[in-house]
């Protein structure tokens, strides 16, 4: 499907469904709002997720008189776990919301969902259908032709209710029966067409174990779940338009609290899956490591890849809650991203692929302490000291022995600039006899350019970065690209998923040399490797300083920034 990219919003809080109950709370409609965020635990939030979460929980943290309750909608023990509800708990709390004690579990009504079927086969508006699935969906018709009443659509009411009173007691096997209510076989909504209730689950649940061998459908179980809680507004994605009048239907034929559904298009992001199908395949595929792994658009593999809680929600921001599906392109997140670490981030100097200087001139055993800023955006954040000596590692990208005119590091004769450091000049390089590959650069040094600056006023075209060879500690770095090189990556069912994968998304460096001061590097703590990028210590696979591994979160340059100039 295709997905047109909309114009991005202006950088506000303010969208229709805020205007709505601004509107609700101003006139006196309701004292007080509520609003809830129910994901299903089969699966870790997405980035797409995200933007639920900040409407949501962002409405109830701008209104006084208004709360966001978290409620798994956790109806299908087949595919739901505590891993998942413990993760999505940790992820809405990362980024910076809060239930207090209003965590809730669709599990928490099963007794009173039940009731509430019974009430409606005791009306004659439900009945137990003994179709299988295939004949349930052939008879259902289609968009352009209207479906077929069951056979057991006449069934009595006391038939109706003996045959679910033995499906809840287990004596029947799954398949063989389902509740369905008696709605409308001919409506045009195909949602409409007496949808099932329940069905028939050989599952035990995560959370009630094996007690009910029955689970309410998604739709009887959601809108009725928004009652029994007393939510105000609720809030959900443009697909389950069509399935409002159903939920309206469930809650006037029982007569209970009813909430107002308001739709809002959902939010998609260019080379990015959001299908959590897809996402579910990629794991049990094992074409990552896991929900976590940070090249997945999880907000668990986002936090672990260097990604901030603020820049998340400051890309919900940007992009808005409009009526429309929205496609959202990838830079623009990097955008929020890269701002947000520029202004937080500490520098560090790193070399990712070192070759060794030997600096001629320079004093042998000697070791001197260079000045750094730790951030130039930050006046706050001090300055560090970086020990400097005779033998440095550089980038090998900033050596060329024969380079072209444009080319302005280091080469032979060339005088360039160390960051916080001396003016350097090549003198000579050095190459193994055998692979013939340059292993060691040989440069002389001018002591009085100490700190990066020239008495005589002379200027030198580049400055490079470098770390002190005796000092250096070791590190594996994994320089992360985009999942996906398709602009829309979902796949539908029986396509190749692979295909749509990047098979350059990750390339690990396992000899990178960094300065001294990454030793006590944090997760969680971004880190700006200048000139390289933005980094972050891998949460899970480092291990105390002898084992320091660390992700690329973004790379320094910024297209977004420089396209919207271009417009």
């Amino acid at each position: 499907m295709q997905y047109r990219t909309h114009p991005v919003e202006e950088n506000t809080n303010q969208d229709f469904i805020r205007d709505i109950i601004k509107t609700d709370l101003d006139s006196g409609k309701h004292e007080s709002i509520t609003t809830r965020f129910p994901p299903e635990p089969n699966g870790y939030l997405h980035i797409g997720h995200a933007a639920s979460i900040c409407l949501n929980f962002g409405i109830a943290a701008e209104n006084d008189a208004a709360t966001c309750n978290l409620r798994f909608d956790d109806t299908n023990p087949s595919k739901e776990n505590t891993e998942f509800v413990e993760a999505i708990k940790k992820d809405i709390k990362w980024l910076g919301f809060d239930w207090n004690e209003r965590e809730y579990f669709a599990s928490d009504y099963f007794d009173k969902l039940h009731e509430f079927a019974v009430t409606l086969i005791e009306k004659g508006k439900a009945y137990v259908d003994t179709q299988n699935q295939e004949q349930i969906r052939t008879n259902r018709g289609t968009l352009t032709e209207p479906g077929h009443d069951s056979p057991y659509r006449t069934r009595s009411v006391q038939e109706n209710l003996t045959l679910f009173d033995e499906m809840r007691k287990g004596k029947h096997q799954p398949g063989s029966h389902v509740l369905r209510a008696k709605i409308d076989m001919s409506s045009p909504n195909l949602n409409m067409r007496d949808p099932v209730m329940y069905r028939i689950l050989d599952a035990p649940h995560h959370r009630t174990g094996t007690d009910w061998p029955i689970y309410p459908m998604y739709d009887f179980a959601h809108g009725l779940s928004d009652s029994i809680e007393g939510v105000t507004h609720s809030l959900c994605t443009m697909e389950y338009e069509d399935h409002r009048p159903l939920y309206d239907w469930f809650i006037n034929e029982l007569e209970v609290f009813k909430s107002r559904q308001i739709e809002f298009g959902k939010i998609f992001l260019s080379h990015t899956i959001l299908s959590k199908r897809n996402l579910t395949k990629l794991v049990e595929n094992k074409l990552v490591s896991g929900w976590n792994d940070p090249r997945m658009p999880t907000i668990s593999g986002m936090r672990r890849l260097g990604y901030s809680a603020e820049s998340i929600k400051e890309f919900c921001r940007r992009v808005s809650i409009t009526r429309r599906w929205n496609t959202a392109e990838i830079e623009l997140l990097e955008h929020c991203l890269r701002e947000d670490l520029n202004n937080k981030a500490n520098r560090a100097l790193a070399v990712l692929k070192p070759v060794k200087v030997v600096i001629e001139n320079y004093p042998e055993n000697q070791v001197e302490y260079l000045e750094a800023s730790n951030n130039p955006q930050d006046t706050s954040s001090g300055t560090r000291k970086i020990p400097f000596s005779r033998e440095i590692y550089i980038e090998q990208d900033d050596f060329m022995e024969e380079a072209p005119n444009k080319f302005y590091r280091l080469t032979p004769g060339r005088e360039v600039r160390l960051r916080y450091g001396y003016f350097i000049t090549c003198t000579k390089a050095i190459r193994d006899p055998i692979t013939n590959e340059i292993v060691e650069i040989r440069c002389t040094y001018d002591p009085k350019t100490r700190g990066g600056n020239s008495p005589d006023g002379r200027k030198v075209k580049s400055t490079i970065h470098w770390v002190s060879s005796s000092h250096a500690v070791d590190a594996e770095v994994r320089l992360y690209d985009r999942l996906c090189i398709d602009p829309e990556p979902d796949i539908s069912d029986g396509e190749n998923l692979e295909s749509v994968l990047n098979p350059n998304s990750l390339e690990t460096i396992i000899s990178a040399k960094l300065e001294p001061s990454l030793k006590k590097a944090i997760p969680g703590n971004p880190i700006q490797f200048e000139r390289l990028g933005y980094f972050c210590l891998d949460s899970e696979d480092s291990d105390g300083e002898n084992n320091l591994v660390f992700n690329r979160t973004v790379s320094l340059r910024d297209s977004w920034n420089r396209r919207q100039s271009a417009r």
